[in-house]
């Protein structure tokens, strides 16, 4: 191979880049939700970390507490989380996720693996085993990632 069919880092972290946005575009529209990117990922946050006040959340969502405070509004005016007081300390609230925030997280990522099950039954044998491989080099490269 010479050094002109080989691709630079930077035009393969480009292309890369642009087939994991749209990937990530098409599987936010395949989901059919009625929520934003913003409120999913922070229901998905406190689905793994919670309960957490709205502090440690704005934290594992690197927002400001006010955008924070509007974010978890929105999700409890759904029926997706509920802010409870903290029984040590009762001045605290801690944001719990609701069964209907649960079910919602369950069918988002049931449609979206759905979605890419499809997608993948038209690769080949090959192309499988070249994505299984691409996943875990994925998957390494964001592992110490939030």
């Amino acid at each position: 191979m010479t050094t002109t069919t080989v691709q630079t880092d930077t035009q393969l972290a480009s292309r890369l880049r642009l087939a994991v946005m749209r990937l990530a575009r098409i599987l936010r529209q395949k989901a059919q939700d009625q929520i934003t990117p913003s409120q999913l990922s922070a229901l998905v946050s406190v689905e793994r970390d919670g309960p957490v006040t709205l502090g440690e959340l704005a934290g594992l969502e690197s927002v400001q507490p006010p955008t924070m405070t509007r974010i978890v509004v929105a999700l409890e005016e759904q029926g997706l989380v509920l802010r409870e007081a903290d029984p040590a300390d009762r001045r605290i609230a801690r944001v719990h996720v609701t069964t209907a925030g649960r079910k919602l997280l369950e069918r988002n990522r049931s449609r979206k693996t759905a979605y890419l099950a499809s997608r993948m039954r038209g690769l080949s044998a090959e192309e499988r085993e070249v994505l299984e491989h691409a996943a875990g080099l994925l998957e390494r490269m964001t592992a110490d990632e939030r």
